[in-house]
């Protein structure tokens, strides 16, 4: 199974032996490059603008804020790969796969604005429910004109969303709590042997899961901007804590993770392919996951919200993956290489696993003792449950997308329950294989939906006619922002012509 899973993996990466970088990793960096270079640096220049607009905090009956909305999308961004992800970078490109996590995430805030702004552009009313619905199957079918292809995206988007990512996050908390507690008794059943505490962990998610999930986007939005912002702001201050304690190192490390970027230890292609591959894990630029809660936003303006979610890609990546970062490097708490592969560098025993909490959790617990394991599973457990509510409300969004063309009875159920299931397998099995199918699931989104908003550019470049009408009406003094898609040239945005 593990050698099938991981076949599929490099074919949808694009790791074909044609060059050292699977080729998706190389399309996620020029396509941040790209849109860069096309906003005027973006995510830059409207940096202060962006802090502004958080501070927005209107919603409606049929839309959450701007607030709920960066929550909502931070739930999807902020997850097991901030703690586990960055620890798997480290463990196998070493110290300079940081770097390229950085990299891609100051590109991808670029892409981040143009499907955001895209999502807000082409969004719907649920006719069923009254909310606002979007996202790249919404966007790629009124852009493109291509309803094939906005398919393609749905259909990915629920089986990786419903179906395979979910298990990584529940398997995190699983093995995040059996760390901190022991594996428990071991329980036989006819698929293998389980851990009982991984198995009671299990069903403690999957109950709280399905009180939020069956709730809707409301529920899903008030929750979120709560935790979200709390787990976060907890967590790096857990990393200052440690960094202060150790603040004569620090120098050193910067310069390591620099160093190690340009002439990397673990070999050049490694170092950038695992930062590139779990920096887009993480912050999801490209993916294609934050436009669905982009889209459900109410704002005056689509760029507005385009720029809030490219806000948030430096939460998650240059504030959570730093920290966590910071804390593995500078106490230590890390090996590179494997025990099998032979280590290029090893500080811990060789039977920690780089896949997973655990180099993170030493961090924590060699500077704090008795504190590290249950932080960290604690810490574990609010970001990805945080995600796993995410994952559901795209999931259900493109549901509802394919809903618009034939009857789906139950669908929403069913997505329930399969998401609630997968949840529970993936708390107790092993943890190598569902990194692999989370990243055939990431892989497939982001491969169709890249593809799709480079398409959308060159055909008309809706989200940069937005940015620069927003731009206008603020160098203008505007204080009640206002979008014409018509006056833009931007057709088929129907939701804000009939607003108008």
């Amino acid at each position: 199974m593990e050698s099938i899973v991981n076949a599929i993996n490099n074919v949808v990466w694009g790791s074909w032996g044609l060059s050292v970088f699977p080729v998706l990793v190389i399309l996620c960096l020029l396509a941040g490059l790209f849109y860069t270079v096309q906003t005027r640096f973006v995510q830059v220049r409207q940096f202060s603008e962006m802090i502004r607009l958080l501070r927005s905090n209107k919603g409606s009956e049929r839309g959450i804020s701007s607030f709920q909305a960066l929550a909502v999308s931070l739930s999807g961004r902020v997850g097991t790969g901030n703690i586990a992800g960055v620890a798997t970078a480290i463990g196998i490109g070493g110290p300079g796969a940081i770097f390229w996590m950085w990299l891609v995430a100051i590109l991808g805030a670029a892409t981040a604005y143009i499907e955001a702004t895209l999502g807000q552009i082409y969004k719907e009313t649920d006719v069923e429910t009254g909310e606002y619905r979007g996202g790249p199957a919404f966007y790629i079918e009124r852009a493109m004109g291509q309803k094939w292809y906005a398919w393609i995206f749905a259909v990915a988007t629920i089986i990786a969303c419903g179906l395979l990512l979910p298990t990584v996050q529940s398997n995190a908390i699983g093995g995040a709590v059996a760390r901190t507690f022991g594996e428990g008794s071991a329980i036989t059943t006819s698929m293998g042997v389980f851990s009982s505490t991984k198995i009671i962990t299990g069903l403690i998610v999957v109950s709280m899961l399905g009180f939020i999930i069956f709730g809707g986007v409301k529920r899903i939005a008030n929750f979120a901007q709560v935790v979200v912002p709390f787990m976060a702001l907890a967590y790096i201050l857990t990393a200052l804590v440690i960094i202060a304690l150790n603040i004569d190192q620090l120098p050193g490390i910067v310069g390591m993770i620099i160093a190690d970027a340009f002439t990397p230890m673990a070999g050049f292609g490694a170092a950038i392919a695992i930062g590139v591959k779990r920096g887009v894990y993480s912050n999801e630029a490209g993916q294609g996951t934050a436009p669905h809660a982009a889209a459900a936003a109410e704002v005056s303006h689509p760029a507005q919200q385009g720029l809030v979610q490219s806000f948030s890609i430096y939460v998650d990546t240059l504030f959570v993956c730093t920290a966590t970062a910071f804390m593995i490097l500078i106490t230590g708490s890390f090996n590179v290489g494997t025990a099998e592969a032979g280590f290029i560098i090893q500080n811990i025993p060789a039977d920690i696993s780089h896949e997973g909490p655990a180099f993170t959790q030493m961090a924590i617990e060699s500077v704090m003792p008795g504190i590290g394991n249950p932080f960290i599973a604690l810490a574990l457990f609010f970001f990805s449950f945080t995600t796993l509510m995410a994952y559901y409300y795209i999931a259900e969004s493109n549901i509802a997308y394919i809903r618009r063309s034939i009857k789906m009875p139950g669908a929403m159920l069913i997505l329930k329950l399969v998401l609630i299931s997968a949840v529970f397998v993936g708390a107790v099995i092993k943890a190598q294989i569902v990194w692999d199918l989370g990243d055939i699931g990431l892989g497939i989104m982001a491969w169709v939906n890249i593809i799709g908003i480079l398409i959308i550019f060159f055909m008309g470049r809706p989200a940069i006619r937005a940015l620069k009408d927003y731009e206008r009406q603020k160098a203008n003094g505007v204080t009640n922002y206002t979008f014409d898609p018509d006056a833009l040239g931007i057709k088929n945005a129907d939701f804000w012509r009939n607003k108008r």
